[in-house]
């Protein structure tokens, strides 16, 4: 197989052309490729850091969700890497409901806001699939009064996506999008989130402030960081429920 770069998009991305009678690009990238880690993991990394951010983690089986089930994206939805299949039974067993998105998270997650004004900062367009039977299950939650617990920003990205396009309403079917969530935005479909503790100045924090508040998140950051838990990827979960932490 030969690879050409047809255009060189900045920050390490490019448009390639594949061509020849080898094996497909993906199991070509599976074979010599690595892992696209977060730069504050590889940073942790060049420190020579121990623990979950150790260069001897195996980042194929750990930076993976127990409930992937395709390739496409560049970073795991962090939020799901708190899942057990353990866990899931729970869940169920306890009488909830789980529906699955399918979420190309791209590179743009681990963008900062480098600008003054957010309203000025582009969000790149992350591609995602919502299945029929995820979509008559939310609409059956909302219909009867129930939660609906996204697991992750980008989830709540999609969802929210997928009912400012139709009129409210979650609709079954694949897409793209660049929705920025910012504080004083209005929340469509979610009631609940669930969600890593994240870095400054990103899209992600933002979102969750517009979603809890910033007072109340900052005060969240605050007793963690107090109390000594992980942030970012590897790290610690919180769930907000109904705009409180």
């Amino acid at each position: 197989m030969q690879v050409e770069i047809i255009d060189r998009r900045g920050m390490g991305r490019a448009l390639l052309r594949a061509t020849g009678p080898g094996e497909s690009l993906l199991a070509l990238l599976e074979e010599i490729g690595e892992v696209p880690l977060p730069p504050y993991i590889e940073a942790a990394r060049r420190r020579g850091g121990q623990g979950p951010d150790a260069a001897a983690v195996d980042d194929r089986a750990r930076y993976q969700t127990v409930f992937a089930d395709e390739p496409g994206a560049v970073a795991a939805p962090t939020a799901g890497l708190h899942f057990t299949p353990e866990l899931m039974e729970a869940a169920r067993a306890a009488g909830h409901e789980i529906a699955f998105v399918t979420l190309h998270v791209g590179p743009g997650t681990f963008r900062p806001v480098e600008v003054a004004d957010p309203g000025q900062h582009q969000m790149e367009a992350e591609q995602f699939r919502i299945s029929r039977q995820t979509a008559e299950t939310i609409a059956r939650a909302r219909a009867q009064g129930r939660r609906v617990v996204a697991v992750g920003t980008t989830v709540v990205r999609t969802l929210e996506a997928s009912a400012r396009a139709h009129g409210g309403a979650v609709m079954a079917g694949e897409g793209a999008t660049d929705l920025f969530i910012v504080p004083g935005a209005r929340f469509e479909v979610v009631t609940d989130l669930i969600t890593n503790f994240h870095l400054p100045r990103s899209t992600l924090l933002m979102l969750v402030a517009a979603f809890a508040g910033r007072e109340p998140v900052l005060a969240a950051y605050a007793e963690a960081v107090e109390l000594g838990y992980r942030f970012y990827s590897y790290g610690d979960a919180m769930l907000i429920t109904g705009g409180a932490v």
